[in-house]
């Protein structure tokens, strides 16, 4: 397969995955002690291989895609929560991995609490400054959320990578 059709074929896989992983979530119930709307942020483990593999472009694509299924399936405040948390969480996972040589899981904790940052300025700037109460749970939850994405990628890289070499090749 040509490399830049493979290129296509596996960020299709990557963004089937995406899309699946946040179905999935949509499915558990919310955790009383969660502010509204929580979520484990399994579909970033996606994005966050993207901006290591594939670069830039693919991770914002992903994070975006992410946040069009949360506008169709969730309604237009999830959408925009979902594409600013995710275009901010994969530039800053993005920056991080150029630059650094940080470990997966402090790229997806840096990645879970730039998310949740971005979503709350974007909930401030829908609903009011009350939004800011939320800070404490969103950054311990975020820490928790950020390490699991990491440990996750980190114990699937490498069938990732695996895939990914027979595609581009």
């Amino acid at each position: 397969m040509k490399k830049a059709s493979g290129r296509v074929a596996f960020t299709g896989l990557l963004a089937a995955l995406a899309l699946s992983f946040s179905f999935l979530e949509g499915l558990i119930p919310p955790i009383p002690v969660l502010p509204p709307g929580a979520k484990l942020g399994l579909s970033n483990i996606v994005v966050l291989y993207a901006a290591g593999s594939l670069g830039l472009p693919a991770a914002l694509f992903l994070a975006c895609l992410k946040g069009g299924f949360a506008l169709l399936t969730r309604g237009v405040t999830a959408g925009l929560l979902s594409i600013s948390g995710g275009v901010l969480s994969a530039l800053v996972m993005w920056l991080l991995l150029q630059k650094t040589r940080a470990s997966l899981s402090l790229v997806g904790v840096c990645g879970a609490l730039s998310h949740n940052a971005a979503q709350l300025c974007a909930a401030w700037l829908l609903t009011s400054a009350a939004v800011v109460f939320y800070l404490p749970f969103l950054v311990l939850f975020g820490v928790l959320t950020g390490l699991l994405t990491g440990l996750v990628l980190k114990l699937t890289l490498p069938p990732l990578q695996r895939i990914e070499r027979y595609l581009l090749q």
